[in-house]
């Protein structure tokens, strides 16, 4: 069985960083994102990162983003956060001291699942990590750690499978709507696209 690509040419992640690097807060500062040079090192393709066209990354800090990472559609990693505290009205805090930024680290086989938030708390996603999707993460997960949740919080641990297990894992009996519908399958006039 062949499978599709999931990884992205230089063109479409060059036009999807087009479109999801945002600077908010320019005026405070105007951070970069850093792409390490082993995502354009894996023979056979040109980058082995996947990054939806649909995701936010706020550059206000500086965000590096390893190798072989998924970063999912609507997803959004904030570099900047707004001053809270006080009584004052929030926009004049913010006309008055601007925004809180810092920079984020992002490190190698990471995925952000889809309708992540990474909050402006978060420094470092290490290697590994997994964050499950509508994950609000807060706090920084450690290495090769699933988070999920709202706030998201550890859940399990990432581990080798024997050959045995990942056959099992993709042999298992599907869901199937044939089966589930019986009779009703055959005899109703679905619409289908």
């Amino acid at each position: 069985m062949e499978f599709e690509a999931a990884t992205q040419s230089k063109e479409e992640l060059r036009s999807a960083l087009k479109k999801t690097v945002r600077r908010p807060h320019g005026n405070v500062h105007h951070g970069k994102l850093y792409v390490s040079p082993e995502a354009f090192s894996t023979p056979g393709t040109e980058t082995n990162l996947c990054i939806s066209p649909f995701s936010i990354l706020d550059c206000t800090g500086n965000m590096h983003i390893g190798p072989w990472c998924m970063i999912g559609a609507r997803s959004r990693i904030y570099t900047h956060d707004h001053i809270h505290d006080g009584r004052r009205p929030l926009l004049c805090q913010q006309e008055r001291h601007g925004v809180v930024w810092q920079d984020k680290y992002i490190g190698r086989d990471v995925w952000i699942h889809e309708n992540v938030i990474v909050l402006y708390q978060v420094t470092v996603i290490p290697d590994g990590a997994v964050i499950g999707a509508g994950a609000v993460l807060t706090r920084s997960p450690g290495p090769y750690e699933i988070w999920a949740g709202v706030p998201a919080r550890k859940i399990a641990d990432r581990r080798d499978l024997s050959p045995h297990q990942i056959r099992e894992l993709t042999g298992r009996k599907k869901f199937s709507l044939k089966d589930h519908l019986k009779e009703s399958w055959a005899s109703t006039d679905y619409t289908t696209f």
